[in-house]
């Protein structure tokens, strides 16, 4: 029995439609590799140097730094919040505790040079952040050695849990961090011991929050530095007071 054939018209014309709805349905079956449509998922590590680079990217961003306490004796940083930029430049508050007295300061830094508005004065002045085992809040942003260092020097990340908020998904990773890049962000931790890190980035790989505990202070127990990040893009204009 003969077989009739369709012709060649027609069947340029199938294709032509398969291939359409191909296109259409972002079928990964219909081009044959058989490995999918979308692109290899990232690796945390990967993920994470993702979001230094954004962290390194942009114009200015809201910073916040805070511990719940700190051990009985030490002197040392309770929190810091303000505007920041890679000038570098720094515009905003810190509260720190010496000799166990609390005390808050507006602070403005600019170009490696910190002013303080201490309490119980109405002018700015120069002041060595050192003095009070805290860094120079105008660095937290350097591409060198701040914040987002940290996020490529963490090593054995894993992914954690996801969580909704708003819109947005969250996903948090997990690694250690070398002292040696957890001292160039706050000079008075341990450069011998690894610190403990959580990083919560969203979907596009922005970093919203920074978690660090370890050995921060000399001869004293462990503190958690709770880091936050906001307003990425904003370009405030800093200049020394």
């Amino acid at each position: 029995m003969r077989t009739t054939r369709p012709p060649r018209a027609l069947l340029r014309l199938l294709t032509a439609v398969v291939a359409l709805v191909c296109l259409a349905a972002g079928l990964a079956a219909c081009s044959g590799s058989g490995a999918g449509s979308d692109e290899p998922t990232a690796t945390p590590t990967q993920r994470l140097a993702s979001a230094k680079k954004q962290l390194d990217a942009t114009s200015g961003l809201r910073i916040g730094l805070s511990t719940p306490a700190l051990p009985s004796g030490v002197s040392g940083l309770l929190s810091a919040a303000g505007t920041g930029t890679h000038a570098p430049a720094f515009d905003g508050t810190i509260k720190v505790s010496a000799s166990g007295v609390t005390a808050d300061a507006a602070v403005v830094a600019v170009g490696g040079t910190v002013y303080a508005k201490l309490p119980f004065t109405t002018k700015f002045a120069k002041i060595d952040p050192a003095d009070y085992n805290a860094p120079d809040p105008s660095r937290l942003l350097a591409e060198d050695g701040g914040i987002s260092t940290l996020l490529t020097a963490a090593t054995g990340v894993q992914q954690g849990k996801q969580v909704r908020d708003g819109k947005a998904v969250l996903t948090s990773f997990t690694g250690a961090v070398p002292g040696k890049a957890v001292a160039r962000v706050i000079p008075s931790a341990s450069s011998s011991a690894d610190f403990d890190a959580r990083f919560t980035l969203d979907d596009d790989d922005t970093l919203s929050q920074a978690v660090l505990t370890g050995p921060f202070y000399p001869q004293a127990d462990d503190v958690t530095y709770t880091i936050t990040f906001g307003d990425y893009g904003i370009s405030p204009h800093i200049t020394a007071p």
